[in-house]
């Protein structure tokens, strides 16, 4: 059996996905050719031997519509032959996008693949897919008895279960966006950037936050109608603790042994193993934990094996709530800030952080990185790299 190796991964600075951020002028299939033409560019490889190009996009309509991935690899000049697909695992569909990358690979159905993502949220602002309709359907209704609530509810949920203070939320949160601006300021993440604008930086680090600052933040998602429904909650839950709207785009160049000999191509890290995993779509965020355990089952390591983690920054609580479960040394877990700080451009995240994740490996010597996202629905991916 092949292996699939991570030959290289890229990224754009992550940019406020609101009117007026770095991207907004930029339509997201432009946005997202430019990350994709960067990535041969770097690798040197004739874009003809790509077999799929696998991209994920959460807001699937207007200008990220249509198969959106095989308008980007057209925009990027691949020549027509090369196919494009695009998948919607929710905020894991870039992270998916590689799953089905490595699992083609290992299956000899690929020798060459990409896998990318991009989100433009200052254009496709997050939700309009849905438009105010019911997309969970009556059936579904019936079996939560229509209790189905928007992810922020959820991360107050999870911060009452695991009784997470208002102030933890807050430190964590403060410390990424310390370990951010440090990478920035250590040229950390200077060589998995392609620039889009004169935007160098991601635009939504914050270094002089503080726990006293953020402590001033009203609650982000309480409402008369969800104080009705849930008055025991503390709602610890604000926009100084959760992720931010961005725009981004991010990839993935996936290839299997024989690519590597015929292509002189040089493997940075193997994908080890990978996992999915359905959780409670009411609490929908916790799905890091099964996914978790179900990934270092499959890899047949523990918790103690991994050198580094990147967990998705969805919320605070949401982190937390995984190490408590987990027993992971938070001192592992986004050691250059995770999407609090950096940015949660949704599609393009799970490619985004696992190019963090390769780096950070490479940059501390590590030798097994765990990614993991939380996605709506009760959701996770999980998946095990090895750096070579």
């Amino acid at each position: 059996m092949t292996s699939a190796y991570l030959i290289d991964a890229v990224r754009t600075p992550v940019a406020k996905g609101k009117p007026g951020g770095a991207y907004s002028d930029i339509h997201p299939v432009d946005l997202h050719a430019h990350t994709l033409a960067a990535l041969v560019e770097r690798v040197g490889l004739d874009p003809a031997e790509v077999d799929d190009v696998i991209s994920g996009a959460v807001g699937q309509i207007g200008e990220q519509s249509g198969n959106t991935a095989r308008w980007a690899l057209l925009g990027a000049g691949f020549p027509e032959s090369v196919p494009g697909v695009t998948v919607d695992r929710q905020c894991g569909s870039s992270q998916q996008a590689l799953h089905f990358a490595a699992q083609g690979v290992i299956a000899g159905a690929y020798d060459v693949a990409i896998a990318s993502g991009v989100e433009s949220m200052s254009r496709i602002p997050i939700g309009t897919q849905f438009q105010g309709k019911d997309f969970a359907g009556s059936r579904v209704g019936k079996r939560y008895d229509n209790g189905l609530i928007p992810q922020g509810i959820s991360a107050e949920l999870i911060a009452q279960r695991w009784n997470l203070s208002r102030t933890e939320l807050d430190e964590f949160a403060v410390e990424s966006h310390q370990r951010a601006a440090k990478a920035w300021k250590d040229g950390l993440f200077d060589s998995q950037i392609t620039r889009v604008t004169d935007l160098a930086i991601d635009e939504t680090i914050r270094p002089d936050s503080t726990v006293e600052t953020l402590a001033g933040l009203r609650p982000a998602f309480r409402a008369d109608h969800w104080v009705e429904r849930y008055p025991d909650l503390e709602w610890r839950v604000t926009a100084g603790n959760s992720s931010p709207v961005n725009d981004g785009s991010a990839a993935v160049l996936v290839a299997g042994d024989d690519a590597v000999r015929r292509l002189g191509l040089t493997p940075r890290a193997r994908v080890h193993a990978f996992a999915v995993a359905g959780d409670d779509p009411v609490f929908m965020l916790t799905g890091v934990i099964p996914a978790t355990r179900k990934v270092l089952a499959k890899a047949g390591l523990s918790i103690d094996d991994i050198d580094l983690f990147e967990v998705n920054e969805a919320f605070s609580s949401v982190v937390l709530a995984w190490q408590r479960e987990t027993g992971a040394d938070l001192a592992k877990v986004n050691v250059n800030g995770g999407a609090i700080a950096i940015g949660h451009p949704l599609g393009a995240s799970g490619a985004r952080l696992m190019t963090t994740l390769l780096n950070a490996l490479e940059q501390t010597g590590g030798r097994y990185g765990l990614q993991v996202m939380c996605e709506a629905g009760g959701l996770a991916n999980a998946t095990i790299v090895e750096r070579l």
